[in-house]
């Protein structure tokens, strides 16, 4: 959240280890100025009351028409059921708001008696109606199997009570947590809205994380304020056939209205892939990927995600390149930038869309396997063409980031995909490939953008203008003992053209150096 001139990141946190534990977890609590440069300062909450004894789990911050923030977590009581609860800054004068204080009339929300009590969870930052009345979307299993996002309206933000209606349900999807709902601007206006207009008009996203499948999925739709309802404007009921907010390696989103920049921003959570022996050695696990700003296309139907411009002052040594080509089969070295800390921009031009491949109705339906299918290495017509990352110097180690052109019918299908089977040569590491359609006229344009951002284990792809997100987490082996590479490749029969490509040297944030704690 955005507070008196700080931004402030709380987060789930074990301060006895690296790994979940036993699930009695607190809250971490960082500040920044900027979003990049980070102070780490005492847990915020720690699970030492009845009604968070076995951990404080997750919440959202709401800004209260004061001007005080409040807290709204789920809290794991005594009795190990899910219940949700209020805190408040012990002394709002404090810029750094280090103290929190639960009040005793805690839980706030007690366990519905229809809900199961380990599926209770993850209440949203809190909304206010045209009517005056808070509201707050609170994730469910209702009667053991239907996977339901709730609404509760209260005066005070002290006494809820549950709306007859929930904002979603579905039995398909089984469990859908972290729910997040927020209204966006009119189609490609790329300022945030905090609240929705005063006549109601303004379309809403409502964002949920499948436990199933460990990926988060959003739809645009239209809310109704006055019966807490959501309409999915023609999308199908099961949400996971809705657009995803990443295609890689990301779970358990959640944005902000950033009242500063006047803009939204979404943070990503991306966990570890490699082994809980390898994170135990390093003493933390997961971490949050780059803060982005969010937007309505403008066809009104999908977000556009784009690192936010402060990540642009830790650029440092520079090298672009203009109106060059990558023949069939070339491999061309990016020289002049080391490769483990990196902002690449590149736009690829292709000169014709004749002999693109045909691809099939029921491969339209999983993008990731199309990608594990038809790799980096994998020759084609118009593509695989991209980048090759995080690259040793005989490219026995590299990450792969590229596009695909198929033929369906009379139209054409952008593949993006992130291929990390060569990522490295351990064994004992998750190396899939992942993948994502973008939704772009490539006949109109005939190229297409890629924006990655390498940091270390991290590399997030941004294609076609943000359309399409890839997060992957990658372990090269080579890392330890020498420098990266970066390359642009091209392993289909028609060539393409590089009609831009500036890349930059990143220098290194400070995150969670030790503070006023």
């Amino acid at each position: 959240m955005y507070h008196n001139g700080m931004y402030h990141f709380f987060y789930q946190y074990n301060p006895h280890g690296a790994t979940w534990g036993n699930g009695n977890l607190s809250w971490g609590h960082s500040v920044s100025v900027d979003l990049i440069n980070w102070t780490a300062l005492d847990t915020a909450l720690d699970p030492d009351s009845p009604f968070d004894a076995n951990g404080c789990w997750s919440g959202s911050a709401t800004i209260l028409p004061d001007g005080l923030p409040a807290m709204l977590y789920t809290g794991i009581d005594a009795a190990g059921n899910q219940v949700q609860n209020v805190a408040f800054p012990k002394n709002a004068s404090d810029p750094l708001l280090r103290e929190w204080v639960k009040p005793d009339y805690n839980p706030v929300i007690p366990l519905p008696k229809d809900v199961v009590h380990d599926s209770f969870r993850d209440p949203s930052t809190a909304w206010r109606g045209r009517d005056g009345l808070w509201r707050v979307a609170i994730a469910a299993k209702v009667n053991v199997t239907v996977g339901s996002t709730l609404v509760y309206r209260s005066k005070d933000f002290r006494r809820w009570e549950r709306n007859a209606a929930p904002l979603y349900e579905t039995l398909a999807a089984g469990m859908v947590e972290c729910p997040d709902l927020f209204p966006v601007a009119k189609p490609g206006a790329q300022n945030g809205l905090d609240y929705a207009p005063s006549n109601g008009a303004a379309r809403h996203v409502l964002k949920l994380s499948v436990m199933a499948t460990l990926q988060d999925y959003y739809v645009v739709g239209l809310y109704d304020d006055t019966a807490d309802t959501f309409n999915l404007a023609g999308a199908d009921n099961d949400c996971r056939t809705w657009r995803r907010i990443d295609y890689g390696h990301v779970y358990a989103s959640k944005s902000f209205f950033d009242a500063r920049k006047n803009r939204r921003v979404l943070w990503g959570w991306a966990n570890e892939s490699d082994t809980e022996a390898d994170y135990i050695a390093r003493g933390w696990s997961g971490v949050q990927t780059v803060p982005r700003k969010i937007w309505l296309d403008s066809g009104g139907k999908q977000l556009l995600q784009w690192p936010i411009k402060e990540i642009e002052t830790l650029r440092k040594k520079r090298v672009g390149l203009l109106g060059t080509k990558v023949n069939s089969g070339g491999v061309n070295e990016i020289i002049g930038v080391a490769g483990s800390q990196a902002d690449v921009e590149v736009v690829f031009k292709i000169p014709t869309l004749e002999g693109a491949e045909n691809i099939e109705p029921n491969e339209l339906l999983d993008p990731q396997k199309l990608c594990g299918n038809n790799g980096a290495s994998m020759r084609g017509s118009i593509g695989p063409f991209g980048l090759l990352l995080l690259a040793s110097g005989d490219l026995q180690e590299h990450t792969s980031v590229f596009f695909r052109v198929f033929k369906h019918g009379a139209k054409y299908k952008v593949l993006m995909c992130t291929d990390l089977t060569r990522s490295t040569t351990r064994s004992d590491v998750y190396k899939p490939s992942y993948g994502g359609f973008v939704d772009m006229d490539i006949e109109k344009t005939k190229s297409i953008s890629l924006r990655t951002l390498i940091d270390h284990s991290v590399v997030e792809s941004f294609g076609g203008g943000g359309r399409t997100c890839i997060t992957a987490r990658v372990y090269p082996e080579h890392a330890e003992m020498s420098n990266s590479h970066l390359y642009m490749f091209n392993n289909g029969t028609t060539m393409v053209k590089v009609s831009k490509l500036e890349a930059w040297e990143l220098a290194t944030a400070n995150v969670n150096a030790a503070g006023h704690g």
